[in-house]
């Protein structure tokens, strides 16, 4: 055994570098190719070991190595331990690895070295999955269903609601075909119930949006009927709200009710809003006190405005004065939770700072400070204009405590805006003495505060038409605030009512550059223009007034008349036509159409719309006429005795209407009738000439005795009337003149109403002997006292579309506080 072990000799101990040269055999790999032994034991154990034999020798048996002195030298393991390979005992040991990692046959041959393989190439494809497994299909109906409710609320986000609910609803059949697939190949604990409240939670959404609301509660209750849904029933806040919407009332509080319990308390939020919809829900039943004590508990725990100023509105309804005074002060002292302005003012002149604040002067959050502190005032003065006449015995006792109140709290501005809203409150009442006395008050205020009160004041001295008095505040309120259209607006209203145009429409454009929205100063120089003659400058105002104001009447008016007095009737009447869309039922704007009509020949539309604004306004003297007289036109005359019969009653000392009533009978060949209807026309008028020539030709022709009486009667009249012209002489023409014009049609001896009276005196049959110096005798025969504009009154529309009242009624005045 001790044969195959050869010990290394020992080296020379006093030789001190000896030992450097030295180094193991086993590493010598120069004639390894070349050892058929070595070679044969690579070759037999590579990928599989030999069977022990004991007939092989162990290579290092029968090789001697090379040692770095050039001697061959056979060694042993130091450690006694036998070669690989060597044969003890009669028996071979079995070959160990030969093939170390990297080393190959090629790399002895000059390859490079490559130990990680990459001069192979690249790795082959990797296989494609297979998609026809059961797992698979289900991984991608399952991605499908995620996608469709994701589609469903991006479209419900962008306002496509219909195609948000057909989404949801595509998800809703693909995840219950999800669900069957997986219970048939797995057991029903793997269903994704996540998935499954998603899909229905999105559907009973889109049911809501679209109104769908019993879809939408059924697929709700399949939600909250579901015990594997842990938070479930937090969903009957949803379908508490569409009861709500639904006004079942009741229910919705049952509902409300219900999801409270099943929220725990560390949602306070949520909470505090579930209790303010139950608070609403009360009010909207009418049962205030179970309103207030929600309210009340809500102001207790976390205030907030809404809840404070409908806990104003339940005090208010049960007319608790003292609790309305406290809920109040609860609502002034609310928190907003926002930064004041003085943090947005620079205390130094640091450019980085400058910098800063510029950039955060107007962002988004500032935005919402605003918009908070704006919804604060506005429930704060809604709340203050609501209690004042209900906690005092007068509401200026309740104002003044309101503003009081205001003014120990943070809301300091709001007190003069209180002030203001109380002499308006007065001007309701009519009661502009006091209104006036309470704007004065505000000459010594801040110019912000002085501005609103001096146009205001401005308004009422202008409306009383004291002009004077309307332009010194007018000035007093431009020299306030230089930047204010409506005190801008209200001076040019006083220059123009003064009839310089001019410089009206200077005040008007100045407004405009302040403000592009202010739509009076528009309005009011596109006025000026027509006043001036220009035209084509106030047509091109109105224009882009409508485009601003869409479908306002006045401004569809003006734009129609500018078009009548440009000489274009097409474009009159479809701007007409638009205007009777948005007030079908204006009179005056039908009898302009039908007027319009009338002028271009077109007697059958005109008679339709005159007849349509007859219908509305049955009182207007010019459209009664023009319809009498085309009946009579056409041979009517029997319907056109109730028209003139319509005219006798609003104008009965007008002794026109009752002659033609009682022509109309002579002509429809009625003659007893129109005997009854001159006699009771003569007992009314005894000395109307007209009415007597009528009486003495009926009896003459009828063979009646009264002739004689009526020829004495007629002679008397006649020869007084002589008498009468004799004494008035010069001053005839002028008297003569005013009586037609009291006698008229009403139009204030316009163009339209001498049309229609030489209309009707020229008439068929106006050259008979009954007819004989008709009309104008009549119209000379008496003064109507009232006046020429007393009989027609105005709608709405007729009073801002009337040019004659454009002090009054078109100049756009503001009577709020900017």
């Amino acid at each position: 055994m001790m044969q195959n072990v050869h010990l290394a000799p020992k080296s020379d101990e006093d030789d001190l570098y000896s030992g450097y040269n030295d180094y193991n055999p086993t590493f010598d790999t120069e004639d390894l190719e070349n050892d058929t032994a070595f070679q044969q034991a690579v070759r037999t154990s590579h990928g599989r070991r030999p069977p022990i034999t004991a007939k092989i020798p162990g290579t290092s048996a029968s090789r001697p190595l090379a040692t770095g002195f050039g001697s061959k030298t056979v060694l042993s393991s130091s450690m006694g331990r036998p070669m690989t390979g060597a044969i003890q005992d009669g028996v071979a040991r079995p070959l160990t690895a030969v093939h170390a990692a990297g080393y190959t046959k090629a790399a002895l041959r000059g390859s490079v070295f490559d130990p990680l393989g990459q001069a192979r190439g690249p790795a082959p494809p990797l296989e494609m999955k297979n998609e026809d497994t059961p797992e698979e299909k289900i991984r991608q109906l399952e991605k499908k269903v995620n996608e469709l409710v994701e589609e469903s609320c991006i479209a419900n986000s962008c306002g496509d609601l219909k195609l948000a609910l057909e989404k949801a609803k595509d998800a809703g059949r693909k995840e219950r075909v999800l669900v069957r697939q997986r219970e048939q190949i797995a057991s029903p604990e793997n269903i994704n119930l996540d998935l499954t409240y998603s899909v229905l939670f999105n559907l009973a959404s889109q049911y809501s949006a679209n109104e769908m609301y019993a879809e939408a509660l059924n697929t709700y209750q399949v939600i909250v009927k579901n015990k594997m849904f842990s938070n479930g029933g937090r969903l009957k806040v949803n379908m508490a709200n569409i009861y709500l919407k639904q006004r079942n009332y009741s229910k919705a509080i049952k509902f409300y009710r219900m999801a409270l319990d099943q929220i725990p308390s560390v949602h306070k939020e949520m909470r505090i809003k579930i209790m303010q919809n139950i608070g609403v829900a009360f009010i909207k039943t009418g049962q205030y006190t179970d309103g207030i004590s929600s309210f009340e508990h809500i102001m207790s725990t976390s205030p907030n405005l809404k809840a404070g100023f409908n806990l104003i509105l339940c005090y208010f309804a049960i007319g608790d004065r003292e609790q309305m005074k406290k809920a109040f002060q609860k609502l002034i002292t609310v928190p907003l939770e926002i930064d004041y302005d003085d943090k947005y003012i620079s205390p130094n002149d640091d450019p980085h700072t400058n910098l800063l604040i510029e950039a955060i002067k107007n962002d988004q959050l500032r935005q919402m400070e605003r918009e908070r502190k704006a919804m604060a005032e506005k429930y704060i003065m809604t709340a203050a204009k609501l209690i004042a006449p209900a906690i005092e015995t007068s509401f200026a006792i309740g104002y003044d405590w309101c503003v009081e109140v205001v003014k120990a709290s943070h809301y300091v501005e709001l007190a003069n805006d209180l002030e203001i809203n109380k002499a308006i409150t007065y001007l309701r009442q009519k009661d502009f003495y006091q209104a006036v006395e309470t704007l004065k008050m505000f000459e010594k205020k801040d110019s912000r505060v002085k501005s609103a009160a001096a146009t205001n004041l401005s308004f009422l001295y202008y409306l009383e038409n004291e002009l004077a008095q309307a332009a010194n505040y007018a000035d007093l309120a431009v020299n306030s605030d230089r930047y204010n259209p409506s005190a801008l607006t209200n001076k040019g209203n006083t220059v123009f009512a003064n009839g310089d145009y001019e410089k009206a429409a200077e005040f008007y454009k100045e407004a405009l550059r302040n403000d592009s929205s202010c739509t009076e100063a528009l309005y009011n120089i596109g006025l000026t223009y027509k006043k001036l003659n220009r035209i084509d400058e106030a047509l091109d105002c109105f224009l882009k007034l409508q485009a601003i104001l869409r479908n306002s009447a006045q401004v569809l008016y003006q734009i129609a008349s500018l078009y009548e007095i440009m000489e274009d009737p097409n474009q009159a009447i479809e701007w007409l036509m638009q205007l009777i869309s948005v007030v079908p039922t204006d009179s005056h704007a039908l009898s302009k159409l039908g007027e319009l009509y009338d002028n271009e020949g077109d007697k059958s539309q005109a008679f339709q719309y005159y007849y349509e604004s007859y219908r509305y306004f049955p009182s207007n003297i010019e459209v009664i006429e023009w319809l009498g007289a085309y009946y009579i036109d056409t041979q009517f005359c029997e319907k056109a005795i109730q028209y003139f019969e319509r005219a006798a009653l609003i104008q009965p000392t007008q002794v026109k209407w009752q002659l033609m009533v009682a022509s109309c009978y002579r002509r429809s060949g009625n003659y007893q009738k129109a005997l009854d209807t001159y006699k009771e026309i003569h007992r009314k008028f005894p000395e109307n000439v007209e009415c007597l020539r009528f009486l003495v030709r009926l009896c003459t022709d009828m063979g009646l005795k009264e002739v004689q009486e009526y020829v004495t009667k007629l002679k008397r009249v006649e020869k007084l009337k002589e008498i009468r012209e004799q004494r008035v002489k010069s001053g005839r023409d002028g008297s003569a003149r005013s009586r037609r014009e009291g006698s008229g049609s009403g139009d204030g001896g316009s163009a339209k109403g001498e049309r229609l009276s030489a209309k009707l005196r020229a008439l068929p049959g106006t050259n008979e002997p009954y007819e004989s110096s008709g009309n104008k005798e009549i119209d000379a025969s008496y003064v109507d006292p009232l006046g020429p504009q007393t009989e027609r009154p105005k709608t709405a529309a007729r009073k801002r579309m009337d040019e004659d009242e454009f002090a009054d009624e078109e100049l756009g005045e503001d009577l709020l506080p900017e």
